[in-house]
């Protein structure tokens, strides 16, 4: 199976790596549904245990993920709820002065789309741009919803509020053009293969495992013939920020570091040439 390189993606390089470090919060009153404790509280207590567990990535984790990634000149995409932009605006400016990108990702975790009528997800979307602007005078290009649910509205109101494309589709390999009523807009796959969340809180395997596992995809790849692929990197800056996350969140790097086929790059790079071969097909 193969398939054709958009003009612009490096030839020598066909695996497109995209390094998603999420920065996630919840209102107060709302804790994380999942965090490492597994003992259940009555329905009328807050989590704070789980809040504070959160917290760690807004104040130590996103600092280290983002310095370890800048020393190797790896722009990330960061996943963002809107509410830090109100909540936390220097932190925010931080990520954004390191160059990278940053994507809306509903005003807090627990919202999610699926759940909502088309106004109110409307308001959503404009809800984030908006915090967005105000506080780093530009507009998200990218969304991510949370939880991955798209309703039947998402993708059109995602090219009518400005958004070119978005990160949640596990169908598939390679980017692709969703054209809707307000335009087209870019669907860049998202996968579990690499996730911190997924492979070590909801799995219980050791991170110590994940640089095991870039490695091995790394050695694999060239023998199944090196199909055109965009692979995602997730390592949430309340998850792997700490330590011993860190510390495989490094290894990782040092491994694309010596990867001759990988792309490290953004959403918003591969959009981008997705956008300009549609235009010119277009006429």
């Amino acid at each position: 199976m193969t398939t054709k390189l958009p003009k612009g993606w490096p030839e020598d390089r066909p695996m497109a790596v995209c390094i998603n470090i999420p920065l996630e919060w919840w209102p107060d009153g709302v804790a994380p549904g999942v965090s490492p404790f597994g003992n259940p509280l009555r329905k009328d207590v807050v989590d704070t245990a789980a809040r504070q567990w959160a917290e760690y990535g807004l104040n130590v984790g996103i600092h280290r993920l983002a310095d370890i990634a800048e020393s190797f000149g790896y722009n990330f995409s960061c996943h963002a709820s809107g509410i830090l932009f109100e909540e936390r605006p220097e932190l925010m400016r931080r990520v954004h002065g390191g160059g990278h990108e940053i994507m809306a990702h509903c005003w807090t975790q627990h919202r999610l789309l699926c759940y909502m009528d088309r106004d109110e997800e409307d308001r959503e979307m404009k809800r984030c741009a908006e915090a967005q602007e105000k506080v780093l005078g530009e507009r998200p290009l990218g969304f991510a919803v949370p939880r991955g649910m798209l309703s039947d509205n998402t993708e059109e109101l995602m090219a009518a509020n400005g958004y070119q494309f978005y990160a949640d589709d596990m169908s598939g390999d390679m980017p692709k053009i969703k054209p809707t009523s307000s335009g087209p807009v870019v669907c860049i796959p998202y996968d579990m293969e690499v996730n911190d969340l997924a492979f070590h809180l909801r799995h219980g395997n050791r991170l110590m495992l994940l640089p095991e596992i870039v490695g091995d995809i790394m050695d694999g790849y060239p023998k199944i013939g090196s199909p055109p692929t965009v692979l995602d990197l997730g390592f949430h800056a309340h998850v792997s920020g700490r330590i011993a996350g860190s510390i495989q969140f490094l290894k990782v790097m040092e491994i694309l570091a010596r990867t001759p086929f990988a792309w490290v790059t953004t959403r918003t790079e591969i959009a981008r040439l997705m956008l300009a071969e549609h235009a010119e097909r277009q006429g």
